[in-house]
């Protein structure tokens, strides 16, 4: 593929862009591409700025830029990932090209373990991310920080407000789990609610992981796909949004959360969506979004090569029979990271199509709750999935 045929190159000469750079800023630690090989990198940039599946949010389209303004300026990073941001996308003459194009560069840049990260743009632009794994043949799990679910009319046209019911019924299915992380219960139909428990898809409310957000971990370390609407974060910390909201995600958690999912081995894209510089009060939420991509390249440098990366065989296993020894939990905890894995048993029949998937991230948490004869809801949810 000639990816100078899909991007417009960044100028640092030009607009936002044009700034006395130090040789300690971001940008001067990254490359831009020119037509060289790819072989030596592992992470890609990619600015998007598709805003015609915006919905009540127009002015998207402005964002990619308006991030890398802040991006570049900050500290670059110590680490060994190799970085190189191949400019902005070409907005197709239709929707449906813009999603063709992303989702055939995602795809090239997956085959040679390139993760890439976009900057949007609106979060429809999650459905090519997914198609690129469509194309590639491989099951995934989604996970999804947004305070709505993005469900809609199965006959509706496709935008940043019902993506996700494009996803799920997309056939043949390669959407193993959904996971949502901070919707608020005010923006939220109950049927919808049910719906996700009928999928056996997780979703866990702002108020829930608020109490402790280190229990976000997990759920991000499982994740092949992570997609990030701005508006989850509060207003008064992220106002660039036309639905700005005055509850949400603090930024600290915002960026926490990040550093998780570039942390997780499993892991191979992320985007950014619905910055929208009309509405950003001094550049607030871009910053805040500049800072949140940082902390996700920073998690990247700091991976441990855990599960799948890695093998279980070096890991502590242990083993605990719960209800009176009628069944048998079996978690792992690696000897690299301390982080937890439980074991789900599944049908024969399904072991090579969801075999990266059977492993299931976990916390101390679950560890306890099975030593306390209880069994983990996260393992009830993905045995109900694998049966």
């Amino acid at each position: 593929m000639n990816f100078s045929d899909f991007f417009e190159p960044i100028n640092l000469k030009q607009g936002d862009l044009n700034f006395n750079y130090s040789p300690n800023n971001f940008v001067s630690a990254i490359s831009f591409y020119e037509g060289q090989e790819l072989f030596d990198y592992s992470i890609a940039i990619i600015g998007v700025g598709e805003e015609r599946g915006s919905s009540f949010n127009a002015g998207t389209s402005l964002a990619p830029n308006h991030v890398r303004k802040y991006l570049y300026r900050l500290n670059k990073l110590n680490g060994s990932a190799k970085i190189i941001d191949f400019g902005n996308l070409k907005v197709g003459s239709s929707l449906n090209d813009t999603y063709f194009a992303l989702s055939s560069i995602i795809e090239e840049l997956l085959k040679l373990n390139i993760l890439p990260i976009i900057i949007g743009g609106s979060q429809d632009l999650t459905y090519a991310n997914f198609l690129a794994y469509k194309n590639l043949e491989q099951t995934v799990n989604l996970v999804s920080i947004d305070s709505h679910f993005n469900l809609g009319e199965p006959d509706e046209e496709i935008n940043s407000n019902n993506f996700l019911t494009k996803i799920i019924l997309h056939q043949p299915n390669f959407l193993f789990n959904y996971s949502n992380i901070g919707y608020q219960t005010y923006f939220v139909d109950s049927t919808e609610i049910d719906l996700m428990g009928k999928l056996f898809f997780d979703v866990y409310r702002l108020g829930q992981v608020q109490k402790n957000i280190e229990d976000v971990e997990p759920i991000v370390r499982n994740a092949d796909i992570i997609s990030i609407d701005v508006s989850a974060i509060r207003q008064s910390e992220s106002p660039g949004n036309a639905n700005a909201s005055p509850n949400g995600f603090y930024g600290e958690q915002a960026c926490q959360i990040s550093r998780y999912a570039g942390l997780s081995d499993k892991l191979t894209s992320i985007g950014f969506y619905e910055v929208n510089p009309e509405f950003d009060n001094n550049g607030q939420t871009a910053h805040l979004v500049a800072q949140m991509i940082w902390y996700f390249i920073d998690g990247v440098n700091n991976r441990k090569k855990d599960f799948p990366v890695g093998s279980r065989k070096t890991y502590t296993k242990y083993r605990v029979n719960i209800q009176n020894g009628e069944n048998e939990l079996i978690f792992y905890k690696s000897d690299k990271s301390e982080r937890w894995w439980m074991d789900v048993p599944y049908p024969s029949h399904q072991k090579i199509k969801y075999e990266r998937h059977l492993l299931v991230p976990c916390s101390y948490k679950d560890y306890q709750t099975a030593c306390d004869d209880e069994m983990p809801d996260r393992w009830w949810q993905t045995f109900q999935k694998l049966a």
